[in-house]
Order: C-alpha cells, then structure tokens, then sequence
C-alpha cells in the first residue's frame, strides 16, 4: 500500500494532479466539495495516474478536508 498527501483546490477551471516540489501532489478539481463530488473526482484523478482502479484508491484521512492522505493499492 502506498500513501500519498494530497492537497485539494475545488472549483478549478480543470482537472489535474499536480507533483509538488515537496513530494506532494495538489488535486485541482471543477467538482464543488458538495455530496463528496470533489472526493469522487480526486479518487479518478489518483486512479489515472496510478494506472489503477478506482476500487484501489481510497480517502484514509481529510474526508471533510483540503489536506488528504490517499491509499493505493496497487
């Protein structure tokens, strides 16, 4: 299982998964942090990039936050 940190900004004008300098990864998503959207969105995002399932990606911390700590298992 791999952990990633990720740092979530809603409402953006595209979607996309950043590699910050610090090892950490900024999640840009035009979903609104509405009914778990932006959560959705970010998971497809992880699962993209991962070259996963999305059944493989999963939220461990930060559900009701910007800052979230990511699970993949693959």
């Amino acid at each position: 299982m791999r952990l990633i940190h990720v740092k979530v900004k809603p409402g953006a004008r595209t979607s996309q998964l950043t590699l910050l300098a610090d090892g950490t990864y900024r999640a840009d998503v035009r979903s609104l942090p509405t009914d778990g959207k932006a959560n959705e969105e970010v998971i497809r995002l992880v699962s993209q990039l991962f070259g996963c399932s999305r059944s493989q990606v999963s939220i461990k911390s930060g559900r009701m936050s910007r800052m979230k700590w990511i699970a993949i298992d693959a």
